[in-house]
Formats: C-alpha cells, structure tokens, sequence
C-alpha cells in the first residue's frame, strides 16, 4: 500500500490496522468494501483571516489525484462504487465498493493491500443496537411528570437529588444511532437537534432506538408530561447512522460507512461526550475515527457487548457502560438496564432493557459532572469520580455508578462546593 500523509498512517499504526475478511453470508447481495485514499484537498486556501468550511461545504473536498485513484481501483478491480465521502479528521478519501462478481471478499482484499495507491481496505461491517423489550415497576416523586414513579433507575443513580445541583447545562452531547422522534412531546422544549447520514427514508415509527436513547438523556423535566430525563438540560446532537430492522422492533443495524460519517460529523460539532449504544466487530475505519477523538479530549461511552462484537468498548479509553444485573466487566461503569421507562416515537412511553439503556444513563450521568465543574474534566478524571477510591468491583449483581458521591470528590477536588458551571437554558 502506498503510505497516506503522516498524521493518517499514525492513527491508522495506532489503530493496529488489519486487513480483515467479513463473514460468509451465503445468499446475500453482491459484498461490500470500504477502500480510502491519501486525499489532498481541491480547494484552494480561502483569503488570510477566513476560517474553512466544514464536511460537506466549500472548504474539504476530494483532491483530484484521490479521484483519479479511486477510478482507477474500481476498474483494475472490477469494482463498482457506490458512495464515498472525504473524511478530514484522517486525510482520506473513502469509497464503498462493491463486488459484483461473487469473489471472495478475502481475496479481493489481499489483492487490495499489496496496492500502493491503496491507504486502508477493509469491509464494510455491520453493527447493532443491544436492547431488548421490557415490563414494569414503582415508587416518590419530586417531579410532576407523571411516569416518575416508574423510573425506578432515576431513584437507583440518585438523579432527584444530583438535579439539586446539575442538570447537564452547557454540555454537548453526540447520540449516534438511528433517528429520534423530535416531534415527541417529552423532548418538546429540549435541545435536540438531529442530522442524518443514511440513504433511506425513516419514519417516526422507524426511530424506537435513538427515541428511546435520547429520553432516557434529555426527556424534559416537570413538563407535567411523561418521564424525567437523567440530563435534561445537555444539548443532544443526533448523529442518525442506523436503521431499524423491522416495525415494532427495537433492533436497528449500522454500517463501517454511516457510523464512519456520523463519527467525523459527532467530533467536529465540538461534542465532548459520545454515546455509541450499539456494538460490532473491530472496524479499523471507526477505530482510527474514535482515537483521534480521545486524543482531543472527547469522552466515548459504549455498551458492554459479547466478546464477538468488541466495538467500541475493546479501544482503551472508551468507557464501557453495563447493566447492574449482570457482573461487571473489568473496568466498566453499571447503571440499571432492565425495565428502564423511556420514550416511544409517535407520543408514547415503553419499559426498555439491554446495555444500550446502561450506555446512555451513563453518558447522562457524565453530562452532569461535566456540568458541574468549573473546569474541564478529563475522560479518565470521570471513570475516577464515579468508581471511587477503590475502583469498581466485580460481583454477581453490582450497585450503579453513585453521581452524588461523584459530586462530593469533584468538590473536594476543587476544595469546596461547586455549582453548575454553566448557566441552564431559559
């Protein structure tokens, strides 16, 4: 393969870049693969004191010699392209190939990694969301939403008595998954704010999974409507990369190309907490993506997954989020997530469960530390806060991350009480 530029081939080393061959599916469509080139913008340098565009404006394009790479690939390989998108973070070029003519992805891969004008090759994975559905529960209420008293989570974190404090003002936070029900009424009054990077229409019915994610965060709070979200006042920007699978069904599945984009679009909104509530196979692609965003900061909470989907959880420096229910994998912060009350498209409310329930309560929980800080808080000052001085131990059944005795450490650590650090919206 031919080298990219230096900061590409460090991430793609560091991501420890493997050519991989994706499953046998016998009667499936022609395969697909993700191929990426060096990439040296077209555009030319704007005037002195203008700032570039983003992804998808006039400032970062596909450089010619990218194109003419790509074409020529396609057609030495009998390849033929079905989307692409230049991706800054990483200098590159990618395509989605596909292959029309039944070989192996294997072999067309190997043939693909001895080419120089070749930087990454690598299929294109699929990923998918870790719920399932739930039943029912009970308890006080210091709220006027009147589902509280069945999120019995809210009461398992101490969230009442966190919200005295925080409620996750002036924290950005990147949901990718599939859409939400913006039209929901609890999330009516909520910044949430949503772009889509798949190519098929969804209705409000085809968005269970991110509506329910995005409750779960930022349902809002004494509207007198519903349930409590556990940082009502973050800002969720959603990234909609997945699909549901079917009508009335939680399961929603994910490709090595749309999380690709949603996750350059999630680090270049300025999010500093990104949610993952699903799980796949190491993506050499999504791998590079996701370290270049823990080395500027930015905090990835995934769901606990099989050891046969270790993305996102297996990359060091991502939290990994698990259900109180089950014992703790080595590490990883718990939170309730069977029966958890959420939102539904369409108005409505429903009993949740799975590990991406645990994802996103967890995320919730780090918007309101952040919130509360006067001062940036690293990923691992975090994990630190909510494991306590001992650190998480594993056990058959494991009590959930304390938020307010997270507070009191981020108090003592800055010698005193601290307040919101951020004014909450009006």
């Amino acid at each position: 393969m031919r080298p990219p530029s230096r900061t590409a081939l460090w991430l793609l080393m560091a991501a420890g870049l493997v050519l991989a061959a994706a499953p046998a599916d016998a009667g499936a469509p022609a395969a697909r693969i993700v191929v990426a080139f060096a990439n040296e913008p077209l555009a030319a340098p704007g005037p002195a004191g203008t700032t570039g565009s983003r992804y998808g404006g006039t400032g970062y394009r596909v450089g010619q010699s990218a194109q003419r790479q790509a074409h020529s690939v396609a057609a030495a390989y009998a390849l033929r392209e079905v989307t692409s998108w230049p991706i800054q973070v990483l200098s590159m070029h990618c395509v989605v190939f596909e292959i029309a003519d039944g070989r192996a992805v294997a072999d067309v891969l190997a043939q693909l990694a001895k080419d120089p004008r070749v930087a990454l090759a690598q299929p294109l994975q699929e990923f998918h969301t870790l719920t399932t559905a739930g039943a029912a529960a009970t308890a006080p209420t210091p709220y006027n939403d009147p589902l509280y008293d069945l999120q019995t989570n809210m009461r398992s974190l101490g969230i009442a008595r966190a919200h005295e404090r925080t409620q996750g003002a002036g924290v950005r936070i990147a949901l990718i998954d599939t859409g939400v029900d913006l039209d929901h009424p609890d999330l009516r009054g909520a910044s949430v704010h949503s772009r889509s990077f798949i190519d098929r229409p969804t209705s409000g019915a085809l968005l269970r999974h991110g509506t329910a994610m995005a409750g779960l965060i930022a349902a809002v709070a004494n509207n007198h409507i519903g349930i409590v979200g556990i940082a009502p006042r973050a800002q969720i920007e959603v990234f909609e990369a997945c699909w549901q699978l079917a009508p009335g069904s939680d399961a929603a599945s994910c490709n090595t190309f749309t999380l690709a984009r949603a996750l350059a679009a999630a680090l270049a909104s300025g999010s500093s907490i990104v949610n993952l509530s699903f799980a796949g196979p190491t993506d050499p692609l999504l791998t590079a993506l996701v370290q270049t965003g823990l080395k500027s900061g930015v905090t990835f909470v995934g769901a606990a997954a099989p050891a046969e989907a270790p993305f996102p959880t297996a990359i060091r420096g991502v939290i990994t989020a698990a259900g109180t229910e089950q014992p703790l994998p080595v590490g990883a912060l718990a939170a309730p997530s069977q029966h958890v009350l959420t939102l539904r498209p369409g108005g409505e409310f429903d009993f949740e469960s799975g590990t991406s329930v645990a994802a996103a309560e967890i995320t919730a929980v780090l918007a309101l530390l952040v919130s509360a800080s006067p001062t940036r808080l690293p990923t691992a000052t975090l994990v630190s806060l909510l494991e306590g001085p001992t650190g998480a131990v594993a056990a058959a059944a494991v009590p959930p991350v304390d938020v307010n005795a997270a507070l009191s450490r981020l108090d003592a650590t800055h010698g005193g009480t601290t307040i919101a650090a951020r004014a909450p919206r009006p």
